[in-house]
């Protein structure tokens, strides 16, 4: 008789575990009652205390749905397997899926850059935050910026021409990636940053190499953070869109998502988030933010 006890209690405790690991759509977020959000400190987009904008906007889509909002922290080396349930492996810019992991949440929301591999293996939402690869400096620094010619390819040439025998900071496995960029052709002294994505700059004001590349987000952070010690020399890369990451076999709540940004970008509630965390972000896109109340 125990042991038929500890049979049943075992089965039910992988059956909990199993289902807690399965990514779910629509309904079965609602079935839950939480929904989760994956994502890790990371400019204003979450803060590590609890707000930031994707933390706000990710608390209001799961109010919208009638369930709780969880945050399940994670970092940009697992990030998509914690939603997809799968190890990926990056070569040449392609996505390959290798072993199970664990699923830990059902959203990413995070600064989450569209690039080409993550698209192979993510479905993205409406962009939610414009983004472009900008090489930085220090103020203090010889290098000039480049003079914009209005074409914006030539902008980037001019501005990788700036790299060459320079040491750069980037950070594989996000869209600090030199490979991203053949940053490698450059002629530049790349160096592969080890810490988190929001210490980049700092590492760089603190000389651990002459250059970085940034994104838009951090570099505006960090402009208004480091006043007068930072300088922008040129882009890195053409304009670039963010948004939020779902499953591929999650197109209900990815189509729920879509409906809450688009009344959100409408209604008023969008373009406050943005005034409190990136009130900059409109000088400089403001293609992006155009019709938005």
């Amino acid at each position: 008789m125990k042991r038929w006890i500890m049979t049943v209690s075992t089965f039910l405790a992988a059956l909990i575990v199993s289902t807690a690991a399965v990514a779910g759509d629509l309904d079965d977020v609602k079935a839950r009652g939480v929904l989760r959000h994956i994502g890790l400190p990371y400019a204003n987009f979450n803060t590590g205390s609890g707000d930031g904008m994707e933390a706000e906007l990710t608390r209001l889509f799961a109010k919208s749905l009638g369930v709780k909002y969880e945050f399940v922290e994670s970092d940009w080396g697992p990030i998509v397997q914690d939603l997809i349930g799968k190890k990926v492996k990056v070569t040449s810019g392609k996505a390959e899926l290798l072993e199970d992991a664990p699923v830990r949440g059902d959203i990413i929301a995070n600064g989450f850059t569209i690039i080409p591999w993550r698209q192979q293996v993510v479905n993205f939402s409406t962009p939610t935050f414009p983004n472009q690869i900008w090489l930085v400096a220090r103020t203090d620094s010889p290098i000039k910026p480049i003079k914009p010619t209005k074409n914006i390819a030539k902008d980037i040439e001019l501005t990788k021409a700036l790299m060459k025998d320079r040491s750069v900071l980037t950070l594989e496995k996000t869209c600090l990636d030199p490979a991203l960029y053949n940053l490698s052709a450059t002629g530049a002294k790349i160096i592969a940053f080890q810490g988190k994505l929001n210490e980049i700059a700092p590492a760089m004001l603190n000389k651990d190499a002459e250059l970085t590349i940034l994104d838009v987000p951090d570099a505006l952070v960090a402009l208004d953070k480091w006043k007068g010690k930072i300088k922008i020399l040129g882009p890195v890369s053409d304009k670039q869109q963010m948004a939020a990451g779902f499953s591929k076999d999650s197109p209900q709540l990815l189509e729920a998502y879509n409906a809450f940004i688009k009344k959100a970008q409408h209604d008023g509630t969008y373009l406050k988030l943005i005034k409190k965390y990136y009130p900059t972000a409109r000088t400089y896109f403001p293609e992006f933010f155009k019709g938005m109340k």
